[in-house]
């Protein structure tokens, strides 16, 4: 979940927005200083040890599968021994980043402006890394990871949410995300949707395609109004889930048991579903999608810095990227990981480097008050608004 005309966002909006946002993600607070500099000149010598926080496949040190396994060639590179803490929400991740306890953290844009904004983590020196000149540059310097011309973090991988349904049993094949919203009685109960106040972007894509009277230029910048149009739709939906889901597997599990049959999806979603038997396809539909691009960031309270950076290097050098987009179902932020990877299609199935399909994915951005496509005569609603909005969704 890298945009391009579409989904860009004016970084000084944005700038300013996350000075609205307090420690708890709602519009008061001090916020970030727009100042703020990277002050870290090298990486010296790692202190030994590292805490990371992150999604559930980004850190693989073997036990789960002895195959997998790029956390131990890291401390054996940098002597820096990895404990590795999972969470399986955005709104975990913040929360737990807050206690200070971890030293990175991979961050999603619903999540990484939160961040920023609570102090809760800190500037970066891009120009230590060495492996950041290879990063895809439709993933760097964006409103997630950039704030006021200051960077925050490595871009780790990135993808849209998709539009997945049974082939066999959603005729004829879907072309718009009407499928899950104005023509969802067709499938009724059988629909599903990702869990989460951030979907809330996804309805409001839909209307700006379908309801341009409503003035929707960005999905992450609703006004009242437009809040309530999309949380009216969302509430129409509400009546045709079969079930919200966060967990991807047993998502997957719900296509091929046939209890689901139409819904979003993450493209490693369906590679699972199709290699299980279930046939369903996926798109991105006319409207576009919204997606996700992780940044991996550093805590601002760690004492282990020169081992952050050392990760936030190593995990974006070609081979270690390459294995990571490639188990966990994303395409890699190195351009030259594509050269790496075990299947030679993988980039290919999920369009690495392709920036006119990246333009059709609005990234995972954090609702702030003031309005992130630059309107200034009204206030936008934040996270905090969605997050009440979501659970008068689901009731």
């Amino acid at each position: 979940m890298a945009p391009g005309t579409k989904a860009s966002l004016v970084v000084g909006v944005v700038a300013a927005a996350t000075l609205a946002l307090s420690a708890c993600g709602t519009s008061g607070g001090s916020g970030t200083s727009a100042s703020a500099q990277a002050t870290k000149t090298e990486i010296g010598t790692g202190e030994g040890q590292l805490s990371i926080l992150g999604w559930p496949g980004y850190a693989e040190d073997g036990s789960n599968d002895p195959a997998v396994d790029w956390v131990h060639p890291f401390e054996q590179e940098t002597g820096c021994k990895v404990s590795f803490k999972p969470f399986g929400t955005s709104d975990e991740a913040v929360t737990l980043m807050r206690t200070g306890q971890y030293d990175v953290v991979s961050a999603s844009g619903d999540a990484s402006l939160r961040l920023i904004a609570g102090q809760d983590v800190q500037p970066v020196n891009m120009s230590l890394l060495k492996n950041y000149p290879d990063i895809y540059p439709f993933l760097k310097d964006k409103a997630w990871n950039t704030v006021n011309g200051v960077n925050y973090g490595m871009p780790h991988g990135w993808g849209a949410n998709l539009l997945m349904y049974t082939t066999d049993k959603v005729t004829p094949a879907p072309t718009s995300w009407s499928a899950v919203f104005d023509d969802a009685a067709q499938n009724t109960g059988k629909v599903t949707a990702y869990d989460s106040p951030i979907y809330i972007a996804d309805a409001a894509v839909y209307l700006m395609a379908h309801k341009p009277d409503l003035g929707i230029k960005n999905p992450y910048a609703l006004d009242k109004d437009q809040l309530a149009a999309a949380v009216d739709l969302l509430k129409q939906q509400r009546a045709h889930i079969g079930e919200y889901w966060s967990d991807v597997l047993k998502e997957v599990q719900a296509f091929t048991s046939g209890s689901t049959v139409v819904g979003t999806t993450w493209q490693v979603g369906a590679n699972i579903a199709t290699a299980d038997g279930a046939k369903v396809a996926t798109l991105v539909p006319d409207e576009g999608a919204t997606g996700w691009s992780d940044t991996w960031m550093i805590g601002s309270k760690t004492k282990n810095v020169n081992c952050a950076y050392k990760w936030l290097d190593y995990i974006a050098s070609p081979k270690p990227n390459a294995q990571v987009a490639e188990y966990f179902g994303e395409s890699p932020a190195n351009a030259k990981s594509c050269e790496l990877t075990t299947d030679p299609k993988h980039c290919e199935t999920y369009h690495s480097g392709d920036t006119a399909y990246a333009e059709k994915i609005w990234y995972w951005t954090t609702p702030v008050a003031q309005c992130l496509d630059g309107r200034k005569d009204v206030k936008c609603t934040d996270y905090s608004e969605w997050t009440k909005s979501w659970t008068e969704i689901k009731g």
